[in-house]
């Protein structure tokens, strides 16, 4: 019997009318109501007749989780008066509730990509509605863009609704071909912000970790909570570890305590749902923002954490993370309080914290691996999805390390396009990887054991399960608990969906592989190694490994892999500013399964380059960035030596070469031409030398093979073939940059061209007579006079001003110190000498 009180009763039912209209006149909409006001199980109903007396429609509901869609499923059918497998039903991994007579069937996101790569045109269906679009997972914005596929190119008819709990819809609505957007207003109740930060500073969240001191406050304000207001509390935890331990902190409330995620008993999720007569604290992660509504609800405690997926590309890393909730979550958090009556929410962080949050989430496809979604791209036959209508275009550097992992597994060809084996692939509802560690697996150790460890691998065990993959698997063979019981269901599922044999090899570019034993280890080490083939990981040091990948890896001081001279890693994070990966679950493997599994990543190199100060000249076979043999190369490639000696003058510097006082004065007279003058003086650079090697370090470089050789190249032989000799200006060399100037006294004396203006050092006596300042090539010298025991008196770039101002001074304070010499009153007119005054007396005549 249909309950028309309770249906009347939902806000979304005055938005209906234009809804349907909206539908008529433009086949698609997008519906904004709030949580609660019955978007999820009202308008489906209506749109399929079943409420309202309508035209009889199938409708599709997509639901992000698959909680959700078995909970959107029971309220329709509770609605209708029915059981679920009537004309509501569900269908979720697994799992399928449906009758002859469903009219609304509840499939998640993930489902329906699986039904629309294997029936374009949804025949028979006539309506979909994705729900929670607001949320922007992946799995949601891939349906929609194919959904729009289907109108524009095989079924114009068929009707879409996006359906969001938020206002923000004006994206979709321009996505949807500039569709109507429809408003339905909650009942909203007022809400009272309590801020309620931790009194002492938490470590803020990295990698999967939270602070427990942040849980341990959490906890506390749960009972405060309890203690100031009435009804039941909805508290939201990042992720179902965080729920286990406040759960573990909140004994002896007075209130029943429930946990609602993902991996809930049907039952607890009945539970939470259908309320109950005393007191409860509802634990819950995300799914209860906008996907559930939790009846009684008058208290939230929001932590402010989030999970969302990051990929560190160039290691090789996917995993959730933990990150602080954006303001757009926090809202519909804050939002369950005040559904049914006026509420409260705390907020375990500060209100100055709040205006620095963000927004809105990443959408997924800014930040998740994208080598699902690529492969659905392929096998729609848009490899590039530059096609496909996203909110988001995925990001290049993302889609080109999906494509890169697909066309090593076999999956894509060189074009991108999905081969058969692709297909199989997208086909089973797995992450690609697991995919190909499924298909191959398969063929070497049978098909029940490789979907027993794929099961493993596509949920992640409990920790207390340890890291050793080899004892999770014989741990869950023999658990009775609930995640064992999930993993037997799986595992049942996966070895359905392949028989180990014929199309599994169809398309790979995997090598034939050595036999494997039948132990736990072998089997395990094998079927991870083929997921995860760039993270096959080999012993640095006890307890610490280097991935194909190039990652570094840690295990635990506890755990039993220590020892192993190899690992298959499963399950690794980064913690942030850490150099190396925490292992969180891995098998042992040999060598050779290594190579067979990542056969991909093997490769054989001749290398020669600079290292450690000289040239090495080595044979090496490395997997990834694995060494696993070198050997000397005994005929190197010349012209790999003459690279790796370039390279070991760009990073030491060219006093590598052979450097005299005469190569070095060279240079700088070289230098101070190309400054002053310019064309055809060459720069001298250490820049533009490496630059034009070839031009004046030959015919010695190549000769070289060593450090030392370099160090017998005569540097200035080797700087005489820059110098202009076509033009004729190289004869010039010693009349426009003289290595020496002959000044009064008769002396010749060197040049120092270091500086900005070359410099002459000499005696002061040396320069009487001498009126003006030298010059070369019109720059005036900068002249260090010295005294007669070489030390430094003055210095000046105009002699005549310091004949006629600066001399007297240093006159008056030298002469008394060196009597022997003369100094003159008038030293622009005196004799210039090298002598003593009895040296010049005994020579006068």
């Amino acid at each position: 019997m249909i309950r028309d009180d309770a249906l009347a009763g939902l806000p979304v039912h005055s938005a209906v009318p234009a809804l349907t209209h909206a539908l008529d006149t433009h086949g698609c909409a997008v519906l904004c109501a709030p949580p609660g006001t019955g978007k999820t199980t009202l308008v489906p109903l209506v749109l399929s007749g079943l409420v309202g007396g309508g035209p009889g429609r199938r409708v599709l509901v997509a639901e992000p989780r698959r909680i959700a869609a078995r909970a959107a499923a029971r309220r329709m059918a509770w609605l209708l008066g029915e059981r679920v497998g009537g004309k509501v039903g569900f269908t979720v991994r697994g799992e399928r509730v449906v009758g002859r007579g469903t009219l609304v069937e509840v499939v998640t996101t993930g489902v329906l990509l699986q039904r629309l790569q294997r029936d374009q045109e949804l025949a028979g269906v006539d309506v979909v509605v994705v729900d929670e679009c607001h949320e922007r997972h992946l799995d949601a914005d891939t349906v929609a863009a194919f959904l729009l596929d289907v109108r524009a190119a095989l079924r114009p008819e068929l009707r879409l609704v996006a359906a969001s709990a938020t206002t923000d819809a004006q994206g979709w609505a321009r996505l949807l071909g500039d569709a109507p957007v429809v408003q339905a207003e909650g009942v909203a109740h007022p809400v009272d912000v309590v801020w309620a930060p931790p009194g002492r500073p938490v470590r803020p969240p990295h990698g999967m970790r939270v602070d427990p001191a942040l849980l341990t406050h959490v906890a506390s304000v749960v009972r405060r909570a309890l203690a100031e207001r009435t009804g039941d509390v909805l508290c939201f935890l990042p992720g179902v570890g965080e729920i286990g331990r406040v759960a573990g902190q909140l004994n002896g409330v007075g209130a029943e305590v429930l946990q609602v995620h993902g991996r809930a008993p049907a039952a607890v999720q009945d539970a939470v749902l259908s309320g109950g007569p005393g007191r409860r604290v509802v634990l819950a992660t995300s799914v209860a923002e906008s996907s559930l509504t939790v009846p009684g609800v008058r208290i939230v405690v929001d932590s402010g954490l989030a999970r969302e997926p990051r990929t560190d590309h160039a290691r090789g890393l996917s995993a959730l993370t933990t990150v602080r909730a954006s303001q757009a979550a926090a809202r519909q958090r804050a939002g369950r309080a005040g559904r049914e009556a006026p509420g409260a929410v705390y907020r375990c962080w500060s209100e100055a914290e709040d205006a620095r949050l963000t927004r809105f989430p990443s959408p997924e496809i800014k930040v998740a691996d994208l080598t699902a979604f690529a492969l659905q791209a392929a096998c729609w036959g848009d490899p590039s999805a530059e096609g496909l209508a996203l909110l988001d275009a995925p990001p290049a550097g993302a889609m080109a390390a999906a494509r890169s992992v697909l066309t090593a597994i076999g999956a894509v060809d060189a074009t991108g396009r999905a081969t058969a084996r692709g297909v199989r692939m997208a086909r089973l509802g797995l992450h690609p990887r697991l995919a190909r560690a499924l298909l191959d697996g398969a063929r070497e150790v049978g098909v029940r054991r490789a979907a027993e460890v794929v099961a493993l691998l596509s949920e992640e065990p409990p920790r207390e399960y340890g890291d050793d993959l080899a004892a999770v698997w014989r741990t869950a063979r023999r658990g009775g608990d609930a995640y064992a019981a999930r993993w037997r269901a799986e595992a049942g599922r996966l070895a359905s969906g392949v028989d180990g044999a014929g199309p599994a090899s169809e398309g790979t570019t995997q090598q034939a592989r050595p036999a494997i034993g039948h132990t736990d280890d072998a089997v395990v080490g094998l079927v991870a190694a083929l997921a995860f083939p760039e993270r096959v990981a080999r012993a640095q040091g006890e307890g610490t490994f280097l991935m194909a990948s190039g990652t570094g890896a840690e295990l635990g001081g506890g755990s039993g892999l220590r020892s192993a001279p190899w690992l298959a890693v499963a399950v690794a994070d980064r913690p942030a500013h850490a150099a190396s990966a925490r292992v969180r679950l891995a098998a042992v493997i040999d060598e050779d399964t290594a190579r067979s599994a990542a056969a991909h990543l093997l490769v054989a190199d001749k290398e020669v380059h600079w290292e450690s100060g000289d040239v090495v000249a080595r044979e090496v076979e490395r997997l990834g960035a694995v060494q696993l043999s070198v050997r000397a190369l005994k005929d190197p490639d010349p012209a790999l030596v003459r690279a790796a000696l370039l390279d070991g003058l760009r990073r030491e510097g060219l006093g590598l070469l052979r450097w005299t006082r005469d190569s070095e004065g060279l240079r700088e007279r070289l230098a101070f031409l190309h400054r002053v003058l310019g064309t055809p003086w060459p720069d001298v650079s250490d820049a533009a030398l490496l630059d034009r090697s070839e031009e004046w370090l030959e015919p010695e470089l190549s000769r070289a093979r060593r450090r030392a050789d370099l160090g017998r190249i005569q540097a200035a032989q080797a700087l005489q073939r820059l110098l202009p000799w076509a033009s004729g200006d190289a004869a010039r060399l010693d009349e426009l940059a003289p290595e020496r100037i002959e000044v009064p006294s008769g002396s010749r004396i060197r040049l120092e061209y270091g500086g900005e203006q070359p410099v002459l050092a000499v005696k002061l006596q040396e320069l009487f007579g001498l009126r003006e300042t030298p010059t070369v090539s019109g720059v005036p010298v900068l002249v260090h006079l010295l005294s007669p025991a070489g030390r430094p008196a003055a210095v000046t770039a105009d002699l005549a001003s310091f004949w006629r101002d600066g001399y007297r001074s240093v006159r008056s304070e030298l002469r008394g110190r060196y009597p022997k010499h003369p100094w003159p009153e008038d030293p622009s007119t005196a004799e210039p000498t090298r002598y003593t005054k009895a040296r010049l007396n005994r020579d006068s005549p």
